[in-house]
């Protein structure tokens, strides 16, 4: 490799703190994580996607400082050798090589990062969306890879895991807690399938808690910005006024008090104008709950007045064909009148007011929220949805809002 392609050096790398990837040439690359972490990736091209694009390989290598700047690139032309005679470097690496005869107590061989993939690709029938199944290969990405990507899941220990966790655990707890977690199920996968032995090192309960500060059980609650529920009736006036998709949207959402998602992705398949009742599936829902929404007078006449676009299902739809309307739309019709206050600030609007200025049960009242019961013995003999006590709620809402 010429050396005019060397772009970076050793003083470069310790001055360098932007995120991200800081080529060398010749498919190396510095990448730094979003803890500050600093480790090698080789990226290079090969085969080819369904849609006819090549596939990008981005190959971690190790960490820096522990593999130097001359390390990396002497392991950078082992790959590009590799690449020269028709070997995917991948997946080669992931080749697994069985235990002699002689010593069967051995066990395979697996880095992190390939018992990660195999770990997702095992679940895939199991989670809840595409997004989900994302948030996981990212956190694991950006935390776990840079750090054991590269290390034979039978030897990560707990150094390991305080070195990941350590440096996020105070600033962003939460973030912290879900990676030692998807950390512990890719270990716990890996013994199961025969690649590690002993305890996990990743295990909270009876490990990890005598280390690392124990999470505060009273999470400070962070509220939405939202209309005072007095002040609710004027601005459905306005609403009222306006006739134009948004506005509606934000009218339905309201009156309902549903969450901005549920209202913007409502489809015309999911209302009842029989029942008077709008079922959403547990897809859309939060809790993962089919949830079954009474339907006002003030609704359903909202609903009546929607115009029906041929070939897009949803009741507010987007500029973008088949698209539901943005979830954009109804947060700047609402800043336009209230600067700093959310959509969702009117489940809190409700909530008050019914809490206040009503006699309804407050389980009823939760339960028009959607929320979750806390209680595990109520909630394992808890077989209604309370329809009509929750229609009463909504329709004293109604009322209240002007209708």
């Amino acid at each position: 490799m010429a050396r005019s392609t060397h772009k970076l050096t050793d003083l470069k790398i310790r001055k360098l703190q932007v995120k991200g990837l800081h080529g060398d040439g010749n498919g190396l690359y510095l990448r730094i994580t979003p803890t500050g972490t600093k480790g090698w990736v080789f990226r290079y091209k090969r085969g080819r996607r369904t849609d006819g694009a090549k596939k990008v390989y981005d190959l971690g290598i190790g960490t820096y400082p522990e593999l130097s700047l001359i390390g990396a690139r002497a392991k950078a032309a082992e790959f590009r050798g590799q690449i020269a005679v028709g070997v995917n470097p991948a997946e080669a690496r992931k080749v697994i090589v069985p235990a002699p005869v002689s010593a069967p107590e051995e066990k395979r061989a697996m880095t992190f990062d390939a018992a990660a993939k195999q770990f997702l690709d095992d679940r895939e029938g199991g989670w809840k969306n595409a997004k989900h199944r994302q948030q996981w290969r990212n956190t694991l990405d950006a935390y776990a890879s840079p750090i054991i990507g590269e290390k034979d899941v039978a030897a990560i220990d707990t150094a390991d895991i305080l070195a990941i966790l350590k440096p996020i655990w105070r600033e962003k707890r939460e973030t912290a807690s879900r990676v030692r977690g998807r950390i512990e199920n890719v270990l716990d996968w890996a013994k199961v399938n025969g690649f590690r032995n002993g305890e996990n090192p990743a295990t909270w309960r009876g490990h990890l808690v005598h280390i690392l500060p124990a999470r505060n059980k009273r999470r400070t609650v962070k509220h939405h910005a939202a209309v005072p529920f007095a002040e609710v009736p004027e601005f459905m006036d306005v609403l009222r006024a306006n006739t134009a998709t948004s506005s509606k949207a934000l009218q339905f959402t309201v009156l309902t008090a549903v969450r901005t998602s549920e209202a913007i992705r409502a489809t015309w398949k999911e209302i009842d104008l029989q029942a008077r009742l709008w079922i959403i599936p547990k897809e859309r829902m939060k809790m993962d709950v089919e949830f079954r929404v009474p339907l006002t007078d003030a609704a359903l006449a909202l609903l009546a007045s929607l115009p029906r676009r041929e070939g897009n299902p949803y009741l507010f739809p987007g500029a973008r064909k088949g698209r539901p309307l943005s979830n954009m739309a109804m947060l700047e019709l609402l800043r336009g009148h209230h600067p700093g206050l959310t959509v969702h600030g009117f489940r809190s609007s409700f909530r008050d007011w019914a809490g206040d200025k009503t006699h309804h049960p407050r389980d009823t009242i939760e339960m028009c929220l959607a929320h979750a019961v806390e209680d595990e013995v109520e909630a394992a003999y808890r077989r209604s949805d309370m329809i009509d006590k929750r229609r009463a709620v909504m329709d004293d809402w109604a009322r209240f809002c002007g209708h």
